[in-house]
């Protein structure tokens, strides 16, 4: 079951990937601590078309969030013994890869945590505020294999009236892309 609007953030603790970005573990109390505006957590993985075609995108939407004042963490849940792209292993490689990954990258290798949440997409994004109630859940944008034909910005727009102490016209959306892969 997926989060609604206002509901509490789930608790993480998590191994990271990208120990560039505040070490080899994160806790959801240390993000909130750091960026106490809200925080940005991002489903993605590294393999899903969808993903790849928006890491660039992510990584300005992460630096855009810390230039506000707000946190962004990645979480890869999907199942690493089918989908071997997405092991712990790689995702260091993805971090080390020199794209300039600006966040955390986090291995939710239990799943626990993509289920809390309700995840089902990679790349699939949750909006906090700094009481961490849930602001926005869903798309970046409406067109994240192309960024040319992008028409809507639904987590900038979310994220800009978070910051005006305004709730966002649009507050929930289907992600596009691929289905987290659950464990058998």
């Amino acid at each position: 079951m997926s989060l609604s609007t206002s509901d509490t953030a789930p608790d993480f603790n998590l191994k990271n990937a990208n120990e560039n970005w505040y070490g080899d573990m994160i806790s959801l109390d240390k993000m909130m601590k750091e960026w106490p505006k809200g925080l940005v957590v991002a489903f993605e993985c590294n393999h899903c078309p969808y993903v790849v075609a928006m890491i660039s995108r992510m990584n300005a939407m992460a630096e855009y969030c810390a230039s506000e004042g707000i946190g962004y963490v990645g979480i890869n849940s999907n199942d690493e013994n089918n989908y071997q792209e997405d092991s712990y292993e790689n995702m260091v490689k993805r971090a080390d890869a020199g794209n300039g990954m600006p966040y955390p990258y986090l291995h939710d290798a239990t799943q626990q945590v993509a289920q809390q949440y309700g995840a089902k997409r990679t790349p699939e994004f949750f909006l906090f505020n700094s009481q961490l109630e849930l602001v926005y859940q869903g798309r970046m944008d409406d067109s994240p294999r192309n960024p040319t034909e992008v028409t809507t910005s639904e987590l900038s727009d979310a994220i800009t009236a978070m910051l005006d102490g305004q709730t966002p016209s649009v507050v929930q959306t289907d992600s596009i892309g691929c289905s987290v892969k659950w464990k058998m």
